[in-house]
């Protein structure tokens, strides 16, 4: 035991060739010459070669973490980086500090839905009506009953409204109404917008008001289509998202030769049979949606699902209860360590820690970080990292808000086995600054571990 304790000691405190230097000469001839002595660190390379890298990585991110160029962030900042499936830490910063998270929060959305709802989960519009259409195919009133699918839109929209341009998933609204069409209906009194499944909050009270007038999140309601936008160049948004869904569906319906009325929102009577419905991609997509392109209108209105239940709307508050007890029996995550007033985390009110992101990307569901951005590739981060080591080696969730930024998820480091990391800094002094921070992170897990291999610290080789 004492030999081992000695060994470990040396190990930690010695160069590799300290040891050798302080032997004796040997006294007799040997068969064949002993180079490294018994005693050395070359005889435990894997040993001293995972220090070594633990070490610079300390060391690479220490300097980063305290650099004076982050002001106030040096002291409010967190960064914990260790082993995926929640093993071994290679490093720790302030891992229980509370700061804002921004959009890192979705990650707790998303795990929190993924577990109470599962990832084959799909929301389903219903298109309903008194009922089934007559032999000349009227139907009266038409219902679009909303079953909070924040993907419902039109091809044209699906194209070009995703993160900077890129194509979202979407559940396409045109091959609804032509299942419509399919069903016999040929003439409709009006189509009414139905959204009562979730309540009729538009808005957290807390959300700075710039977040609507930059349409940084449109107004919730669990029947959107085109995320409420009445018109892209320039932006506008619906008033009514219901009334504005129904008038959609009524255009494609007149596009295909059925006679529409007017339109507006109503809730459908009790009585009303289906004409049609359509899915939404499974829940898995959808949680790729709101972590690859950071949705906020879709993380909304998870956490509002999260509290429907049969003659119960759905509710921001409630819905935010549930996440906090699936966020306890997954990941351990108690009350007091999640302060989340929001599910998509645009309120700076928002507060949680890098112990409580790290614990959930390492024990959420798979699908979670199936569904993270890859660095330079898509998402949040397609133009980011782009011609660093970071390039498709980092797949992580991004958090921006004035000041603040976050990143969690994975790292490819150089020998092809993952860490898993989570980063939040608030009171940054500039957006850049927050970037740069980022960048310099990800770089230095992508080269983990840094440092000689095993094989250059074992026992050096007899002469000749």
């Amino acid at each position: 035991m004492r030999a081992c304790v000695l060994l470990l000691v040396l190990a930690l405190l010695l160069p590799v060739d300290a040891v050798a230097a302080q032997e004796p000469a040997p006294t007799a001839p040997a068969a064949a010459p002993l180079t490294t002595p018994v005693l050395s660190v070359r005889r435990v390379p894997a040993l001293l070669s995972r220090f070594a890298a633990e070490t610079n990585l300390r060391t690479d991110l220490d300097r980063i973490m305290t650099d004076p160029a982050y002001g106030g962030a040096r002291d409010r900042s967190c960064l914990v980086v260790g082993d995926p499936g929640g093993g071994t830490v290679h490093y720790s910063r302030q891992p229980t500090l509370g700061l804002i998270p921004a959009s890192t929060l979705k990650l707790l959305t998303s795990a929190a839905a993924l577990t109470q709802l599962g990832p084959d989960h799909r929301f389903t519009t219903d298109v309903r009506a008194g009922g089934p259409p007559a032999a000349d195919g009227a139907v009266g009133d038409l219902y679009l009953v909303g079953g909070g699918d924040a993907l419902l839109s039109t091809a044209e929209f699906a194209s070009d409204g995703g993160y900077q341009g890129q194509r979202r998933r979407f559940t396409s609204i045109e091959a609804l109404a032509d299942k419509v069409v399919a069903a016999g209906v040929r003439r409709v009194g009006r189509v009414l917008g139905d959204e009562s499944r979730y309540d009729s909050e538009r808005l957290v009270p807390s959300w700075n008001p710039r977040y609507i007038a930059n349409f940084d999140i449109s107004p919730l309601s669990a029947l959107v289509v085109n995320k409420a936008f009445t018109q892209n160049n320039p932006p506008a948004t619906a008033v009514s998202p219901p009334a504005h869904a129904a008038s959609v569906l009524a255009g494609l319906l007149r596009a295909r030769g059925v006679t529409v009325g007017d339109t507006g929102a109503a809730r459908a009577p009790a009585n009303t049979v289906r004409v049609t419905s359509i899915e939404s991609p499974p829940l898995s997509e959808v949680v790729a949606e709101v972590l690859e392109n950071s949705d906020n209108l879709a993380a909304e209105l998870l956490v509002k699902e999260l509290a429907t239940k049969p003659g119960v709307p759905g509710s921001t508050n409630a819905g935010l209860a549930i996440v906090e007890e699936r966020l306890r029996q997954m990941a351990g995550v108690s009350p007091e360590e999640v302060d989340a007033v929001d599910g998509s985390g645009l309120d700076r009110n928002d507060k949680t820690s890098c112990s409580v992101l790290q614990r959930v990307v390492a024990t959420g569901p798979p699908q979670l970080n199936d569904g993270l951005p890859i660095a330079g590739r898509n998402g949040t981060l397609w133009r980011r990292f782009v011609g660093t080591p970071a390039a498709g080696r980092v797949r992580a969730k991004t958090g921006s808000l004035e000041g603040v930024v976050g990143l969690s998820g994975l790292a490819t480091g150089q020998n092809g086995r993952n860490v898993a990391f989570s980063l939040i800094a608030n009171d940054l002094p500039s957006s850049s600054a927050g970037a740069g921070l980022q960048d310099r992170i990800v770089n230095v897990l992508a080269a983990f571990p840094r440092g000689p291999a095993p094989e250059q610290l074992g026992p050096k080789s007899p002469p000749g």
